[in-house]
């Protein structure tokens, strides 16, 4: 049965969001919107998706554990995965790619780390929005090889696949695409239509469906075009 999704919300660890995207805010507007799936996609991080797994069931939403990853090219990819436990694991591995640059709050903002409750847990501290070392075949290679899913992200938009590259590489394997309504003849891929939310108003309201079961095995699979 189709249901109401938005797949592309930032919580109050990426540097960019609001400090009030805590997970009890994030999924009580959600559900509050009706929409009955929701994915957590923070910068280069996994940090906060275990708490907001917890606050997603309080609600009844399904919650499909992601992440924004940007990658060499400066082309923002979001992987989406099985379970907590693999974006976690890619999230470890994504960590020293991103080099020694440190985070100043002050001006880029806060990275909290939280728990379900929104009690911060710590505040990290690697700059988080930056580029990863790491080209995008090989990043799509290393979220597959965890059960993942990459999915373009706001294709058309600063730091979109198409706007960084002027194309969408055929050899990628890329199955779906996050584009808004009308931006580009996206005959033969998938495509996804998400918020980016930053803050809690931002958050899709109830627009969008997806034609699969409401579980993250068929989300995924839908993704991957099966």
């Amino acid at each position: 049965m189709p249901f109401f999704y938005d797949f592309h919300i930032h919580s109050c660890l990426s540097p960019c969001a609001d400090d009030d995207m805590e997970p009890g805010n994030v999924c009580a507007m959600a559900a509050l919107k009706g929409l009955q799936a929701i994915a957590i996609t923070d910068h280069n991080t996994a940090r906060n998706l275990r708490a907001f797994s917890v606050a997603a069931q309080r609600q009844g939403l399904v919650l499909l554990p992601g992440m924004e990853l940007c990658t060499r090219e400066e082309v923002h990819l979001l992987a989406y995965f099985p379970h907590v436990d693999a974006a976690e694991a890619v999230g470890a591995l994504c960590r020293p790619l991103l080099g020694d640059f440190k985070n100043r709050p002050d001006f880029y903002g806060h990275q909290r780390v939280v728990d379900a409750d929104g009690q911060q847990l710590a505040e990290e501290d690697a700059l988080l929005i930056g580029a990863l070392d790491i080209d995008l075949n090989n990043l799509c290679d290393l979220v597959r090889a965890h059960g993942g899913v990459p999915v373009p992200a706001h294709i058309v938009r600063g730091n979109g696949l198409v706007t960084m590259l002027g194309f969408v590489p055929p050899d990628a394997g890329f199955r779906t695409l996050e584009a808004p309504l009308g931006a580009m003849d996206a005959t033969g891929y998938r495509v996804l239509h998400s918020s980016d939310a930053h803050n809690l108003g931002d958050i899709a309201e109830p627009e969008h469906t997806l034609p699969c079961e409401m579980t993250v095995p068929d989300i995924l699979a839908w993704m991957r075009g099966e």
